[in-house]
C-alpha cells in the first residue's frame, strides 16, 4: 500500500510539470493563414483528480494491488492518473521522484489532519511516512536546491535573453546536363534554318551560396548572402528573342564571388514586416509564393517553372519591401526596387533606369487552396524587362544608335494552387503585360501561362515529382513606331507592327530523391517546342541531373 501511495504522489508531481502551459505559437501555411497551436485544449482539463480506481484504464479488479490502490483513493485521495487515464503502475522511478512522491503525499495527509478529518490517516501510516521523510531529507534538500538553481538561471536568461548571434547556412548545387542537336531559323527569320548547332557535350553547372543571418534585436536581423556560379546551358540560338529558350533555375555564372544579398528585416508589429537593403531586395524575395515547392535547389529545374515570369520583372537589387498579414488568411506584399541602386549615372540609380514597383494579394480561402493576384509596374531604360524568360526584350536595337527605346510596362497576373491530397497538388498561373515607349504611340503586349502537377512524397517520404507545361512570355501584339517592333525586326530587319509567328511550349518533368535532410538528387528532362516562338526552329531537349546539398 505504501509503495502505491508513493507512486501515486510521483504521478501527481510529473503531471503537474507536464501540464505547465507553454507560450502559444503562430504558424503560417504558405504565408497566408495562421493558427494558434493548442488553442482548443486546456492543460488544466487533462489534470482532473482521479476519484475512483475505475477511472484508470490499465488497472483491473484482478490486479494484485487493486484493493490497496482502491483503499488509497477512498481514504486519502492521494493519486492522479496520466492525461490518457492510465496509471502506469509498472513505470520505474528514481530516488528523487520517490522523495518527491513522499513529500506530495505528506502534504495531502497534513491537509487532511488540518481539516480534522477523522479515520482517514492511521497513526501507523503517519509514523512510517515521517520516517521516510527523515530518511529522504537529503534527497528532498537536493531537489529543492535544483529547483532554486533553475529558477535563478531562468530569471537570468529572461533578463539577458538577447545577444547578437550570426547563423551560417548555405547550399551547393551541381548539375550535369546536355542538349540535343538542333538548328534554328534566326536572323533573318524567313523559314530557313540557318544555324549549325551540333548541340553540346555533357557539361556541368554549379552554384554555391552562403548566408549569414545576424540577429540585431529580438525582432530584426541582417541578412547577407554570397554567391558564386559557373557554367551554362549553351549553345543557344543567337538572336535576342530565343536567347532565353531555356535557363535552369541554378544557372547563374559569375566571374568571382559576389554579394547576392545585403538587406535588413524588421518585424515592426506582429502583423507587419519591412525589408530594406542594397542587394537581394527583389520581388521573388519579398513576395510569398503560393507554389509550395518553388525552389531552384529542390523544386522544378528550369527558371521558367519557378514562378510567373512577371514576378521576376526588373531583377531588383536595392530598395524597400513590406509584408502585411492583415487577416488570418490574407496578406499583402509591396515592393519598390532598382536594378542599379548604387550607380548615380544616367538611366540608373535608385529612381532612374530600371525600377520596379509591385504589389501582391495572397489569400487562402480554404486550407487546401492558395491564390495570389499581383500587379507590377516597371520602367526599363533599354526595353528589357530582365525576366530572362521568353520575350523579355520588347523593343528592337536601333542599328544607328546601337540602343533600344525605353519602355514603361504594366503587368498583371495570378497564380493558384490546389492541394488535392497530401500526395497530389495542381496549380496554374497566367500573366499579361502591356508596354509603351514614353511619349510615343502604340504598345507591345505579351502573355504567358503554366499548368503544373506536384507529387509530394512520391514513392517515399520526402521525395517529390513534378510535371510542368507552359508558354513562356510571347509578344502577341506590337504596334510601336516602325523600327521598334521586335518580331518583324527579326523577320525582315524593318521592325514593323506584328506579333510572333509561332508559340513556344515548354514541357518539364522531374523527380527528386531526398537521400537525407541535407542531400537530394533530381533527374529530369525539359523539351522545348518552337523555341523563340519560331515555327521553323528545331525542338530542344535537355537532360538534367541536379544534386543539391544544403546546411
Amino acid at each position: 500500500m505504501l509503495a502505491w501511495l508513493l507512486v501515486a504522489g510521483v504521478n501527481t508531481v510529473v503531471e503537474k510539470a507536464i501540464a505547465i502551459p507553454t507560450e502559444t505559437e503562430t504558424t503560417q501555411n504558405s504565408g497566408v493563414k495562421s493558427d494558434i497551436i493548442g488553442a482548443s485544449s486546456s492543460p488544466a482539463d487533462s489534470m482532473a483528480q482521479v476519484t475512483s480506481v475505475s477511472q484508470l484504464n490499465d488497472v483491473q479488479p484482478s490486479d494484485w494491488a487493486f484493493a490497496a490502490l482502491q483503499s488509497l483513493v477512498e481514504r486519502y485521495g492521494c493519486i492522479a492518473g496520466y492525461p490518457d487515464s492510465n496509471y502506469r503502475g509498472n513505470r520505474a522511478l528514481t530516488r528523487y521522484e520517490f522523495a518527491a512522491g513522499v513529500n506530495a503525499c505528506l502534504d495531502r495527509i497534513n491537509e487532511l489532519i488540518a481539516t480534522a478529518t477523522n479515520d482517514l490517516v492511521s497513526r501507523e501510516d503517519l509514523t512510517i511516512l515521517q520516517k521516510l521523510q527523515e530518511e529522504f531529507a537529503a534527497e528532498l534538500a537536493t531537489l529543492q536546491g535544483r529547483v532554486d538553481n533553475l529558477e535563478a538561471r531562468t530569471a537570468e536568461i529572461e533578463a539577458n535573453q538577447f545577444s547578437t548571434t550570426t547563423k551560417l547556412s548555405g547550399l551547393l548545387i551541381v548539375g550535369v546536363q546536355g542538349r540535343t542537336k538542333n538548328r534554328g531559323d534566326v536572323n533573318p527569320r524567313d523559314g530557313q534554318k540557318d544555324t549549325d548547332d551540333a548541340g553540346t557535350n555533357i557539361n556541368v553547372i554549379s552554384l554555391a551560396q552562403l548566408y549569414l543571418t545576424s540577429q540585431i534585436t529580438p525582432r530584426s536581423y541582417l541578412f547577407t548572402g554570397l554567391l558564386a556560379g559557373r557554367g551554362g546551358t549553351t549553345p543557344r540560338f543567337t538572336n535576342s528573342v530565343s536567347r532565353n529558350d531555356v535557363l535552369l533555375g541554378y544557372e547563374f555564372p559569375t566571374d568571382s564571388l559576389i554579394v547576392s544579398d545585403l538587406n535588413f528585416h524588421w518585424l515592426v508589429t506582429d502583423k507587419l514586416a519591412v525589408m530594406v537593403g542594397t542587394e537581394g531586395v527583389s520581388i521573388p524575395a519579398a513576395f510569398r509564393g503560393p507554389n509550395r515547392v518553388e525552389s531552384a535547389a529542390t523544386g522544378p529545374l528550369s527558371y521558367f517553372a519557378q514562378r510567373n515570369p512577371i514576378l521576376n520583372t526588373g531583377y531588383g537589387h536595392g530598395g524597400i519591401a513590406i509584408d502585411w498579414q492583415f487577416a488570418k488568411r490574407a496578406s499583402l506584399q509591396a515592393i519598390y526596387t532598382s536594378y542599379q541602386p548604387g550607380n548615380p549615372g544616367q538611366r540608373s540609380g535608385l529612381f532612374d533606369g530600371n525600377t520596379t514597383t509591385g504589389v501582391q494579394l495572397l489569400v487562402t480561402p480554404t486550407d487546401s487552396l492558395d491564390l495570389s493576384l499581383y500587379y507590377v509596374n516597371n520602367y526599363s531604360s533599354d526595353g528589357c524587362l530582365l525576366t530572362f524568360v521568353g520575350d523579355e526584350c520588347l523593343t528592337a536595337v536601333n542599328s544607328t544608335t546601337g540602343r533600344a527605346a525605353p519602355l514603361q510596362t504594366n503587368a498583371v497576373g495570378a497564380t493558384v494552387t490546389w492541394q488535392i491530397s497530401k500526395s497530389f497538388s495542381a496549380g496554374a498561373w497566367g500573366g499579361y503585360t502591356k508596354s509603351y515607349i514614353p511619349g510615343q504611340p502604340g504598345n507591345v503586349e505579351t502573355t504567358n501561362y503554366m499548368v503544373f502537377l506536384n507529387f509530394p512524397d512520391l514513392f517515399a517520404k520526402g521525395n517529390l515529382g513534378g510535371i510542368y507545361v507552359g508558354q513562356p512570355p510571347k509578344i502577341t501584339s506590337s504596334n510601336l513606331p516602325i523600327g521598334n517592333n521586335v518580331p518583324d525586326f527579326i523577320n525582315t530587319g524593318l521592325g514593323r507592327a506584328g506579333g510572333q509567328p509561332g508559340t513556344t511550349t515548354q514541357i518539364e518533368a522531374f523527380y527528386r530523391f531526398q537521400l537525407n535532410d541535407n542531400i537530394s538528387i533530381t533527374p529530369g528532362i525539359i523539351h522545348i517546342l518552337q523555341p523563340g516562338h519560331t515555327p521553323d526552329s528545331d525542338s530542344v531537349t535537355i537532360g538534367i541531373l541536379r544534386s543539391t546539398f544544403t546546411f
